[in-house]
C-alpha cells in the first residue's frame, strides 16, 4: 500500500440534518470520526469533498432541488466531524469529487496514490468519484461501515458493484483502523 488519504465525501448539514437526510445517514458519523481520529495520530491526510453548488445554475439542482447550496450551513460539514487545521476541502458541484476540481492535482502533490473513501451516498456520489479515482489509477479502499446510501438496497449493490467493476477493496472500519499503521 502506497502513501494513504481519505476522502470524507458530503458528510454536510444539508444531508446530515436538513434537506436530503437520511436516518441511515446519521448511523456512520462515529464510524467515520473514529477514522479521523486514528488517521490524525497517523498524519494521513483527510480531504473533505463537498457538494457546493451554484443556485439556478448547477443541473444537480434540477434531480435534486436545492440543497448544498454554496456559502450555506447545509454546505458546511457537520459538526461531529468538523475539519481540523491540516485537513483540506474540495468542493465539487457534480457526483464526483474529481470532476471539474482540483483533487486529482492535491493528492498528487500529497503524494497520494491509495484512497480510502468514505461519506454518503454510496450509489451517487461515492461511487462516481471512486469511479474517477479508478480511471486515474488510485487504489481504493472503501470503509463500508463509513458510507450510507438512502436504501440498503443502493448500499449493498453499490458496494458489489464498486468491488466488482473497480477492484475496490471493501473493508471494515477495523481493518481500515489496522492500514493506517501500516
Amino acid at each position: 500500500m502506497g502513501r494513504v488519504g481519505i476522502l470524507v465525501i458530503d458528510m454536510l448539514k444539508d444531508f446530515i440534518y436538513g434537506k436530503l437526510s437520511s436516518p441511515r445517514f446519521k448511523r456512520i458519523i462515529p464510524n467515520i470520526a473514529t477514522l479521523l481520529s486514528e488517521a490524525r495520530k497517523h498524519g494521513i491526510p483527510i480531504i473533505f469533498v463537498n457538494d457546493a453548488h451554484i443556485p439556478d445554475v448547477d443541473r444537480e439542482l434540477e434531480l435534486w432541488g436545492p440543497h448544498a447550496l454554496k456559502n450555506t450551513q447545509g454546505a458546511e460539514v457537520i459538526d461531529e466531524l468538523k475539519p481540523q487545521k491540516g485537513d483540506y476541502i474540495v468542493e465539487k458541484r457534480r457526483y464526483s469529487g474529481f470532476y471539474s476540481t482540483d483533487l486529482d492535482l492535491l493528492l498528487r502533490e500529497l503524494g497520494v496514490d491509495t484512497l480510502i473513501v468514505t461519506g454518503i451516498s454510496t450509489d451517487v456520489c461515492v461511487l462516481h468519484t471512486v469511479a474517477d479515482a479508478f480511471f486515474r489509477n488510485y487504489t481504493i479502499i472503501v470503509v463500508k461501515d463509513c458510507v450510507e446510501s438512502f436504501t440498503e438496497e443502493g448500499q449493498k449493490w453499490a458496494l458489489e458493484y464498486m468491488g466488482k467493476v473497480y477492484g475496490v477493496k471493501i473493508v471494515s472500519l477495523e481493518e481500515a483502523i489496522k492500514m493506517l499503521g501500516k
